[in-house]
């Protein structure tokens, strides 16, 4: 019988069998009555969007329980029964190492559009698609980037794991042609783990440009597996690797069986020869004698046994409040087997022979000053070794760096040339987004405007009531049209200017740039790159901290993403920096000026994140930064058509839809807001706003901005058309929409009618910069850590922050 566990442990989708109940009194009575009795099957259907309570289904009932109640029913998995290759559809996994192209491939086998990005890390969980391999239909699963499958880093970890509990059809292992023998230890890996193996060498392109293009004959015939060169940025190469995959043996059942070992020292072998008949006779008695093979099996089980103690002590949740697949941390101190040999810490007919193997191994390895480190070492070095001499005479030279490439390595990582040439870069995307928004922002508002009278002369002329138009028209399309006003033109130009940078290979530049910064205060330099995907969102920010190994650095990510403005605050902040200059919209500086207001606000983030770090360091989350290790990836030239395309289509429309689908209810609560009166006459968002007003002076605002930031709450989109709209509605400010300074969003009469002074504007920027994030991001932070705890901490940190930054303006500015 299985290990029991929780409830609480199964995750969506999963089954399980009521062993017992571990409750008593009232609690076991209810929970009896609601059907969870010995023997019954359950499963669990899905979780709150907090992630507790979960809804489980139970003799044909869906039922709620809160965690702490299911945590006293003890269950037993129900282990699926696997279908037949009739039934379904067979599963093919893309492996590789961090930015060998494997989403880029990913993308060209399905027609999907998942984020690329020249760097590595990029890919942080599991991608599913599908694709079809000759006349069949084939589920294809892009696993993270990853050196290797031995126990080390959490994407190492979720790789490996998926390939044993879900045992795929095939494996498409994809290698980088231009250093292949440094890309190809994983292949063998995968091939020890007796899988069907078809190896894609991808970038056959620059390979063939630095005149090193591997010769794949020979490799395909040294390895006995199918082998295909591709270049799958320009989908060269792509027939034949489909042609080669559709004559893999996608039976729907691995054997595991595998002529393929790697020669280890002779210390190891003799360990594997004591080990491997017990574990042999064991898996034939459990009947369990397909994948993995028999020899992984045997060098797994002995990895765990060697560091069975800090397996164990792997997960320090309560330090950091992180959550981990607790089914992982249980994995170790099992003889693997996909997870079907019973656990070795409990006696049994099936395994006490291989538990008496296991210690004769351990003492002869204990002999030999042999611990896990120093098998694992012996393992990477094994591989490593037989990878060297696999590529022997299939590179015709050695891929030596080229001129062009020296020269900007030192301009972008020069001691003197570092740090300007990436304010100088950050500097020109902002000026030339500020400078080429207005024109189409202030044609977009028109447009809308008009688009709004001819709508508004529609409805009436249908005999629709003169408050449900105006519902309609003033509350939904006005608030949805500001948004695309405000949103579109700043997006459509930054972000393909920031993706560009990106597909050049310019972020890890950036991390390796900063980390003495983040070492400092505690943190990691890879906390860039998360910075840097914030810059596109940050719920994808948070996301992105898994490429951090240390729990406690990831923490530090997720609290102070918010520090970097996102794709919803970016628009309001050039918005506004357009407002601080409007005096100076007539010089040809005015956009040269508000880039640099821009630029400051970025560093001054930067700065805030360090900042930050260095406290939760030293205080929360004490701990030393984890040693620095980040691959710097060639520098490419990007394709400008695919970019285009994906940063316009997967970012911009993406974000601008999330925007509109926000803004349209967010426009009808204001309008309600500010319709519906009290009991003495006032209007409720005049009330609403009154009530905030003396807060809001205390930090250079009023209680219109603040109103706007709360109704803004589900998405930072809103929060600048929200405000817009509610001074529009208090006969204020005009109701027109843009990014010019005097004439459109907002203009400088209209913004002294109202109290607004270049303090204000300074304020209210302070704060777009740093404030909650949405909700978005609120409910990803959720779900990364696990912890209410740290999900408040991330919402209060930036929040204080940027109330305190206000004040201080406030009280410097408001005298000049």
């Amino acid at each position: 019988m299985q290990k029991l566990i929780p409830l609480s442990r199964l995750i969506p989708g999963e089954a399980a069998v009521v062993r017992r109940l571990d409750s008593k009194g009232a609690l076991r009575r209810r929970l009896q009555t609601a059907g969870f009795l010995e023997n019954t099957e359950v499963r669990c259907a899905f979780r709150s969007p907090l992630g507790d309570p979960s809804a489980y289904l139970v003799r044909g009932t869906v039922l709620a329980l809160r965690e702490k109640d299911a945590d006293s029913v003890r269950v037993e998995k129900k282990e699926e029964p696997r279908q037949t290759a009739g039934e379904r559809e067979p599963l093919l996994v893309l492996a590789g190492n961090p930015n060998v192209g494997k989403s880029t491939v990913f993308n060209a086998l399905t027609g999907m559009k998942q984020h690329t990005g020249n760097w590595a890390g990029k890919t942080v969980e599991c991608a599913r698609g599908a694709c079809r391999i000759g006349d069949r239909r084939c589920q294809l699963v892009d696993l993270p980037g990853c050196y290797s499958l031995l126990s080390g880093s959490a994407e190492e970890n979720a790789a490996r794991d998926f390939l044993l509990s879900h045992t795929p059809d095939a494996v498409i292992s994809i290698c980088d042609a231009s250093r292949l023998e440094s890309t190809l230890p994983l292949t063998l890996q995968l091939l020890e783990m007796g899988l069907p193996v078809l190896l894609c060498v991808n970038l056959m392109d620059e390979a063939r440009k630095r005149g090193n293009p591997p010769r794949l004959s020979l490799l395909e015939k040294r390895l006995s597996i199918p082998t295909a060169g591709t270049s799958a940025n320009r989908r060269g190469g792509l027939d034949e690797l489909l042609e080669k995959a559709s004559s893999l043996p996608l039976s729907g059942s691995v054997s595991g069986a595998s002529s393929f070992s790697i020669p280890y020292p002779s210390w190891l072998e003799t360990a594997l020869s004591l080990l491997t008949p017990a574990v042999q006779k064991a898996r034939r008695e459990t009947g369990h004698t397909s994948f993995p093979g028999d020899r992984w099996v045997c060098l797994r089980l002995l990895e765990q046994a060697l560091g069975r103690g800090s397996v164990q002590d792997e997960n320090p949740d309560g330090n950091t409040g992180l959550t981990e697949n607790k089914d992982k941390i249980e994995d170790g101190n099992k003889i693997l087997d996909g997870g079907r040999i019973k656990d070795a810490n409990r006696t049994g007919d099936g395994d006490s022979g291989v538990k008496q193997a296991l210690a004769s191994c351990l003492a002869y390895l204990s002999s030999q000053g042999i611990d896990q480190d120093k098998l694992l070492e012996a393992r990477d070095a094994a591989c490593r070794r037989m990878a060297e001499k696999l590529c022997r005479g299939i590179c015709p030279q050695p891929c030596a760096v080229s001129e062009k490439d020296h020269r900007l390595e030192k301009l972008f990582t020069g001691k003197r040339t570092a740090f300007p040439v990436m304010l100088l870069l950050l500097f020109f995307l902002f000026w030339l987004t500020i400078r080429g928004a207005n024109y189409p922002s202030a044609l977009l508002s028109a447009a809308f405007l008009r688009l709004e009278e001819l709508l508004a002369q529609a409805l009436l002329s249908a005999g629709l009531p003169g408050v449900l138009v105006d519902l309609t028209i003033g509350g939904i399309f006005g608030t949805t049209a500001r948004v695309i006003s405000v949103m579109l033109p700043p997006m459509a130009i930054f972000f393909p200017l920031f993706t560009l940078l990106e597909d050049a290979g310019v972020l890890p530049r950036i991390a390796f740039n900063l980390d003495r910064g983040f070492q400092r205060c505690g943190a990691c330099g890879k906390q860039a790159i998360t910075m840097a995907m914030g810059l596109g969102c940050n719920a994808v920010g948070v996301t992105g901290s898994r490429i951090m190994e240390e729990k406690r650095e990831r923490l530090l990510a997720v609290l102070t993403n918010s520090f970097v403005p996102c794709n919803g605050r970016l628009p309001a902040l050039l918005t506004l920096s357009a407002l601080l200059f409007s005096r100076e919209a007539a010089r040809s500086d005015s956009s040269l000026l508000g880039a640099a207001f821009l630029l400051g606000l970025l560093l001054l983030g930067v700065f805030m994140t360090f900042l930050t770090c260095r406290l939760l360091s030293a205080t929360l989350l004490k701990g030393e930064a984890s040693p620095f290790l980040l691959e710097l990836p060639a520098f490419r030239r990007p394709r400008l058509l695919q970019v285009l395309l994906r940063s316009v289509w997967d970012r911009t429309l993406c974000v601008l839809g999330r925007a509109v689908c926000t803004a349209a209810p967010a426009g009808l609560i204001l309008w309600l807001l500010s319709h519906l009166r009290l009991s003495d006459g006032s209007i409720l968002l005049a009330r609403l706003t009154a009530a905030l007003d003396p807060f809001g002076k205390c930090f250079g605002m009023d209680g219109t901005i603040l109103t706007g930031f709360l109704l803004g709450f589900p998405a930072n989109e809103i929060v600048l058309p929200i405000t817009a709209m509610a001074y529009s509605a208090q006969n204020g400010l005009s109701a027109a929409g843009g990014l010019s300074g005097a004439t459109s969003l907002f203009s400088e009469a209209s913004l002294l009618e109202n109290g607004w002074s270049r303090t204000t504007v300074v304020c209210t920027a302070l704060f777009f910069l740093m404030h909650w994030p949405c909700a978005t991001t609120l409910l990803t932070i959720r779900k990364e850590t696990g912890s209410l705890r740290w999900t408040l901490a991330a919402f209060l940190l930036p929040t204080l922050c940027g109330l305190g930054a206000c004040f201080l303006a406030n009280l410097l500015l408001s005298p000049f």
